[in-house]
């Protein structure tokens, strides 16, 4: 039998583990609390001004396309850990370029007057470090851009096998016409413990003039996902109508394309998947109801067959997973929809598809 004396000292033993534990998780967590800030709201975002000059024309056809990059990780095999999966990390660097290089490649093809790239990462462990911004506007460089921050996170030590580590990602804005102005709008988020998931959501504005004296005002858009709540998601939803709302009021043309992160067409969840009723929490229906009249929702697709935009992250994707579509425009009354359609790449470096526009100014 162990003497008294082993065993003090194992229980001392067993005593200072348990306290250092419970010291670097207390000191983890006054880390998080220190380090945590939001970027300040009506930022002004300074253009780097490399396209054409002239005015977007009245009653001429423009093309817009937009595409979440999913930070350069979500081949069809990533799974992610936020999602029900299990990676955090892109597979690698040259994955990660690839991914980035196809998501250009494809939004070239349509040679857009105007391109919205959401989760754009920036110095992140989780896309080792690669500066995608840098990238895109190198394989742009005739297209003026802005960029906005919109995701910034201190070192998440989760999952413990491979921590997601710290995160830098923001919303990129390119067109062919200069952006006179552009603006960083910073969205309502959750007070509670879920803000360090959902940090600095925002939206960007960007002006480029047009030749009746007005503009055409550009809104780059990725709402909450995670931690959302019904009054964050009404609440981000309002602010952004009401930002359109004053520039068509203005007598100015509104484009406003994104990452919604709701149930675009409000049925998509149904119609993409058998018509099961399949609830993850974040796919809720686009409000409607909070929609003002001189803005219209893009929904009425050129093709007869519905195509998702987004895919569920918690297995590899395979023909028949879950789908939806949660990308998509709005754009303000005084602008004729030409053509609308959602593209198909099978998810192969993003799990979000594009969507492409084509408009013209009445």
């Amino acid at each position: 039998m162990a003497s008294k004396k082993t065993i003090k000292k194992t229980l001392k033993v067993i005593l200072c583990i348990v306290l250092a534990v419970v010291i670097l998780l207390v000191g983890y967590l006054a880390y998080l609390l220190l380090s945590y800030s939001r970027i300040d709201d009506n930022l002004t975002i300074e253009p780097i001004q490399s396209g054409l000059n002239e005015e977007i024309k009245l009653n001429e056809s423009y093309t817009a396309i937009i595409q979440n990059l999913g930070f350069g990780a979500y081949t069809q095999d990533f799974t992610f850990f936020m999602d029900g999966g299990t990676q955090s990390w892109a597979e690698s660097e040259e994955s990660v370029k690839n991914c980035i290089n196809n998501a250009a490649y494809e939004a070239e093809k349509h040679d857009p007057d105007f391109i919205l790239f959401q989760e754009v990462d920036f110095d992140s462990t989780r896309s080792y470090h690669i500066n995608q911004r840098e990238i895109l506007e190198k394989l742009f460089s005739a297209y003026s851009s802005a960029f906005a921050v919109n995701y910034h996170s201190s070192f998440l030590f989760y999952p413990f096998t491979q921590p997601h580590g710290s995160s830098n990602s923001g919303i990129l804005t390119l067109s062919k016409y200069n952006i006179t102005s552009s603006l960083r709008r910073s969205l309502p988020i959750s007070d509670s413990v879920s803000k360090f998931l959902d940090l600095d959501r925002c939206y960007s504005i960007s002006r480029v003039p047009v030749e009746n004296g007005k503009e055409l005002v550009v809104f780059n858009v990725h709402l909450s996902a995670y931690g959302g709540s019904d009054e964050i998601r009404s609440a981000q939803m309002n602010m952004l109508f009401e930002d359109i709302k004053k520039e068509y009021d203005k007598g100015n043309y509104c484009v406003c394309g994104g990452d919604f992160n709701h149930d675009f067409t409000g049925d998509s969840t149904q119609k993409l998947n058998g018509g099961q009723e399949v609830d993850f929490g974040w796919a809720q229906p686009f409000p409607m109801d909070l929609l003002p009249d001189c803005i219209k929702r893009c929904d009425n697709y050129t093709s007869d067959t519905l195509v998702p935009t987004c895919r569920n992250c918690d297995i590899p994707y395979k023909q028949g997973n879950f789908t939806i579509i949660v990308d998509g425009f709005l754009v303000t009354e005084n602008i004729e929809v030409e053509k609308l359609e959602n593209i198909s790449t099978d998810f192969v470096y993003s799990d979000h598809n594009p969507v492409v526009l084509e408009f013209r100014l009445k």
